[in-house]
């Protein structure tokens, strides 16, 4: 049985998406692969590890990674689960229209500097849109184009991103602290806990971490679960449960954080995305409404 499957979600002459799901059955690092044009990849679910040469790279729900063209990578599986990926490429025009120049490689051809950049939680809705409405054919061609053309803006916006700089070794220790949230992102975690399991002292943990990913590691545990809720919006009809088994001590603990969040509770984001059963299909105006909202941010 192969490790992956591949769904495609959307191809015109400027966009292609692709549902990108794997296993994870094979936890040591692949074979080489190529990169054969350039994307950006949107973790949705679980976690992997990509090499690129000596850089390794953490792969999970706060991320955006780029995979250039003809560039040659492994990938491996430090944690059980597997991963979905959201593959988003673009007319490679429109994407160096879209990205600054400080982002990109000097001369032909048009490559990324970095392998990798945090991405907002708007950003994060925008993925879950798209996928949720391509998937259930909720969303018409030109808005998805639309949604994806303002995806790539919020993940190359130096507003809405934020790239890592930090020495090799604190950015190594900031992807085991990574790994040991994403292992069980229901578990009550305590700092003490964490930094037993990244071998470090609590206090410089949370210093590391601050410094490299701009953000409390508290905080960043809290994205990685509301990312997962909005994977599962459309399995759940309880919320309540959907809150609990993510770690939540309460369903309104779990609504009032994901409207922080993304600027709606999970019940008005699964109307908005079209996620729940109705009895007959209607045209597509609520999505429309929510990637309004998205779009205008």
């Amino acid at each position: 049985m192969s490790q992956y499957s591949t769904a495609p979600l959307l191809k015109t002459k400027m966009v292609t998406i692709r549902d990108i799901v794997c296993n994870g059955e094979c936890r040591h690092k692949s074979d080489e692969e190529c990169a054969h044009r350039t994307s950006l990849v949107y973790p949705y679910r679980g976690v992997f590890m990509r090499h690129v040469g000596r850089n390794d790279t953490v792969a999970e729900a706060n991320q955006v990674l780029f995979f250039n063209a003809d560039q040659g990578y492994r990938i491996s599986h430090p944690i059980e689960g597997g991963d979905a990926c959201i593959d988003l490429a673009i007319d490679e025009s429109m994407l160096e229209e879209l990205t600054p120049k400080e982002q990109v490689q000097p001369g032909p051809p048009f490559a990324f500097r970095r392998q990798r950049r945090r991405i907002d939680p708007r950003a994060q809705a925008l993925v879950a849109l798209l996928r949720h409405g391509l998937s259930r054919n909720v969303a018409e061609t030109l808005e998805a184009e639309i949604l994806a053309l303002t995806l790539v803006r919020r993940s190359l916006g130096e507003r809405t991103s934020h790239a890592a700089g930090a020495s090799a070794g604190r950015q190594k220790l900031v992807d085991r602290a990574k790994l040991v949230l994403s292992s069980d992102l229901a578990r009550r975690w305590t700092l003490s806990e964490i930094a037993a399991e990244v071998g470090v002292s609590p206090v410089y943990l949370t210093q590391v971490f601050q410094q490299v990913e701009a953000t409390p590691l508290y905080r960043y545990q809290l994205r990685l679960r509301l990312a997962r809720a909005l994977d599962l919006l459309g399995q759940y009809e309880d919320l309540t449960a959907l809150g609990l088994d993510l770690g939540f001590s309460s369903h309104s603990h779990f609504s009032a954080s994901f409207k922080q969040t993304f600027g709606q509770t999970p019940a008005e984001f699964q109307r908005a995305a079209q996620l729940r059963r109705k009895r007959k299909p209607t045209a597509p105006r609520l999505f429309s409404r929510a990637a309004k909202d998205a779009v205008a941010l």
